[in-house]
């Protein structure tokens, strides 16, 4: 099953790294994601810009469109990972792994992710169970 791993801190800590302590980061983020690459498991990757990047479009009779994010909170939407785990568990045991790796205080969100392609998504499924290939779910 697909599984998103959203990834929360705080912009302002993350900001504040050292471009060697960043480096040091990512690089073992990366050992992590090749590890899940190399099994088949790593689907869609990224990192967010800053939260002053964002634009807000807020629902309504005419669309809303603010510059910013949508609420101030201590911790932001980062980034996030898409794997194929076998279960709730596998998918918190890379969560975990991505936390360590980090190395800081924020949080890893998993959730389990429903492919919503209208015509497709019976496709995935036959193709997957067929074949035995998670790499056929992944999200391309």
């Amino acid at each position: 099953m697909l599984y998103a791993i959203l990834c929360y801190d705080s912009e302002e800590v993350v900001g504040a790294w050292s471009k060697d302590a960043e480096a040091a980061v990512m690089e073992r983020l990366g050992a992590v994601q090749d590890k899940l690459a190399k099994q088949g498991r790593l689907g869609p990757v990224a990192r967010l810009m800053p939260t002053t990047a964002a634009t807000t479009v807020r629902k309504g009779a005419e669309p809303l469109v603010l510059d910013g994010p949508f609420a101030e909170t201590k911790e932001q939407l980062l980034g996030f990972y898409v794997v194929d785990c076998d279960s709730l568990d596998d998918a918190i045991a890379v969560a975990t792994d991505l936390g360590r790796a980090s190395g800081s205080a924020g949080a890893h969100e998993v959730r389990p992710l429903m492919v919503y392609r209208p015509g497709d998504a019976q496709a995935i499924s036959s193709a997957r169970a067929t074949s035995g290939s998670p790499e056929i779910a992944r999200i391309e």
